[in-house]
């Protein structure tokens, strides 16, 4: 029984997979098994972005939101992306 060889993935592949595991529109699985990588992988990938999203959400010490303190220290006429 031959091995399939080992795959590196690109940096914009890993982004592409991760985006639609956050998205939550197909679960993990349902993905992996689209995109042909082992759903393991795919958890991988996604469990630092999600880790640096809830860090982004978090509230201040202050109890301000992050959109509270984005328009308070930013000249005016620009808006969150």
């Amino acid at each position: 029984m031959s091995r399939r060889p080992r795959r590196n993935h690109a940096a914009a592949f890993k982004a592409k997979m991760t985006l639609a595991a956050i998205k939550s529109e197909k679960t993990l699985a349902e993905l992996a098994e689209q995109f042909d990588i082992h759903p393991n992988q795919m958890a991988q990938w996604k469990k630092p972005v999600a880790r640096r999203r809830r860090g982004c959400l978090r509230r201040s010490p202050t109890g301000a939101s992050p959109a509270d303190t984005w328009s308070s220290t930013t000249p005016p006429g620009h808006t969150p992306a």
